[in-house]
């Protein structure tokens, strides 16, 4: 069968979203078009200006006998902004407060269309890190780490809090609520990350740090090195003992007034990222 360029152009931008981060040969699509690599090429050059353009991502080509083509994805200032402005809408609504001056963020994690925009934003601030692995705590992390770990590529291991018999060995590590200055446990499979991983760790609240503390201190068990800490909402009321520092917040709220039901939402430091590119 002989494909026009716009259904050469439309396989391969299906085939190269599906697989971000991915080196694929470009004798995948020679084979499969029977073309010659110039005209893949010249496909590729196409593609890669519509999503620049577009702020979809970038198309990186290398040659030789190795070489290939990556979509890594990548969106702009104007893009994240406009993900952030949308996101600090959906928030403020009222009826959102719940009991320790906590938020209801479960519709916002169950939104799948929410969580594809975080994944690109939070991929791009990361994309240079050489990640292995995306790290979370059950169980309102989950949506957003799978989303980061789509655009990433990479594998997702979550932290539970209490064992199954189903995950095999595991390693445990005790740690300090930071809110209710309890002691709980934290748990992972031995098989769900391999030593010395690079990992990002995301969450979906980050209030005085606690959890965070000890996910890191998990990750020291398994010789892993935190590259970065990312989470959908920051208290900036409750700043608390914070051991990681360095981590990035898309929103952040503060005055929670549990018997009025009023918060302030502003933006996160997500956006210095973007700025300082």
């Amino acid at each position: 069968m002989k494909f026009k360029r716009s259904e050469r152009i439309v396989f391969i931008t299906e085939y190269l979203s599906r697989r971000p981060n991915e080196r694929i040969p470009l004798s995948v699509f020679v084979n499969k078009f029977s073309q010659a690599k110039s005209s893949i090429s010249e496909d590729l050059r196409i593609i890669k200006a519509v999503f620049e353009e577009e702020s979809i991502g970038r198309i990186e080509t290398t040659h030789g006998a190795q070489g290939g083509v990556t979509f890594i994805p990548h969106i702009s200032y104007e893009k994240a902004t406009k993900i952030v402005d949308q996101f600090k809408q959906e928030i403020s609504e009222t009826k959102r407060i719940l009991p320790g001056g906590y938020l209801y963020l479960s519709d916002i994690v169950g939104n799948s269309s929410l969580m594809a925009q975080f994944g690109d934003l939070i991929a791009t601030m990361y994309d240079d890190k050489k990640i292995d692995a995306i790290v979370t705590i059950a169980t309102k992390g989950i949506p957003m780490a799978h989303a980061v770990a789509s655009k990433l590529n990479v594998p997702v291991a979550v932290i539970r809090k209490d064992n199954k018999i189903t995950e095999g060995l595991t390693v445990s590590v005790n740690y300090v609520s930071g809110s209710t200055r309890k002691i709980e446990t934290m748990i992972l499979a031995k098989r769900t990350l391999e030593e010395g991983s690079r990992v990002l760790v995301i969450d979906d609240f980050l209030r005085a740090g606690g959890s965070i503390n000890g996910v890191i201190t998990l990750m020291e068990e398994f010789k892993a090195t935190v590259v970065g800490v990312s989470v959908l909402v920051e208290s900036k009321d409750t700043p608390g003992n914070r051991r990681y520092k360095d981590y990035t917040s898309i929103v952040k709220v503060s005055k929670i007034d549990e018997y009025n039901e009023t918060f302030v939402v502003e933006e996160g430091n997500c956006l210095e990222y973007f700025r300082k590119r």
